[in-house]
């Protein structure tokens, strides 16, 4: 795999591993970056699964994004330790 990830998406992807399952207004209060960065790092993040959408059961009309870490598993044992997206993979499970 000849891709790496943004730092913004790593960045978003490592809060919710420490701290589980958060809006995306959460997340930018979190991660103190910009809206924008963290709609595009969760859009990234969503297409490649490795973020799951959570109901918000406090407000049925809003989710929640939590880390996929399954997802993120299959990657690192698919594409090996050696590639980027892999070595950017692990740190954040070392997170968890």
């Amino acid at each position: 795999m000849a891709f790496q990830l943004p730092g913004s998406a790593l960045v978003v992807l490592r809060s919710l591993a420490r701290s589980g399952p958060m809006s995306p207004k959460e997340i930018t209060s979190t991660t103190k970056l910009p809206p924008r960065t963290v709609s595009s790092a969760i859009k990234r993040l969503s297409r490649l699964r490795l973020l799951r959408r959570v109901p918000d059961l406090q407000d049925m009309r809003k989710c929640l994004y939590g880390p996929n870490l399954e997802v993120a598993k299959e990657m690192v044992t698919k594409y090996g330790s050696d590639s980027m997206v892999a070595v950017q993979l692990s740190l954040i499970l070392a997170v968890r």
